[in-house]
């Protein structure tokens, strides 16, 4: 019997079946191999994206980020100091869930938008520098300006862009344009 007969089947017996003879075989899979073939995808643009890196800093592009969880995804993903670019408008945002992980990995806040009342009310109390921009151009300035070799600059806005933008694509074309003319 195949395992596309064994999955389709449902037999939740077939299904402990299908577990008990691929589980043996996921182990033999190198780490190597998996990493080589996730690295030939092809990436979701403004999701994750690495712009350009200018003097040792990374400069990443996560404007689909427009949650708490997908920015805590984000975030998440790297294990170097962040400078972290958020804000926008907000949908109910609970941002205490991102307290823990901005604690143990943002260097520096930089708020984006005409509304971050709600960002710099939850995370000033972590004693972490945090800037006010309105414009993409100044809170990639202040953005670079926080951040040393090494260190990521991180696009994750956690919001909405409808204040200064008019989607999540021109906020994250936006993002790329100001890395640029850095």
């Amino acid at each position: 019997m195949t395992f596309e007969t064994l999955a389709k089947q449902g037999n939740s017996s077939h299904n402990d079946t299908l577990v008990a003879t691929i589980l043996p075989r996921i182990r033999e899979i190198r780490k190597e191999y998996i990493k080589d073939s996730l690295s030939g995808m092809n990436r979701i643009e403004h999701r994750l994206e690495h712009v350009l890196t200018v003097q040792g800093i990374d400069f990443i592009n996560d404007s689909r980020s427009t949650s708490v969880n997908s920015t805590w995804y984000a975030l998440s993903n790297y294990h170097r100091p962040i400078v972290w670019i958020a804000g926008g408008v907000e949908s109910g945002n609970n941002y205490e869930e991102l307290i823990p992980i901005v604690g143990e990995k943002v260097k520096a806040i930089v708020c984006l938008g005409s509304r971050n009342g709600k960002i710099l009310d939850a995370f000033s109390r972590l004693f972490i520098p945090i800037r006010e921009t309105n414009s993409m151009d100044l809170a990639v300035q202040t953005a670079y300006s926080l951040s040393k070799p090494g260190d990521i600059v991180l696009l994750s806005p956690s919001c909405a862009s409808f204040d200064l933008f008019e989607n999540l694509e021109e906020r994250g074309r936006a993002f790329r344009l100001a890395v640029k003319n850095l």
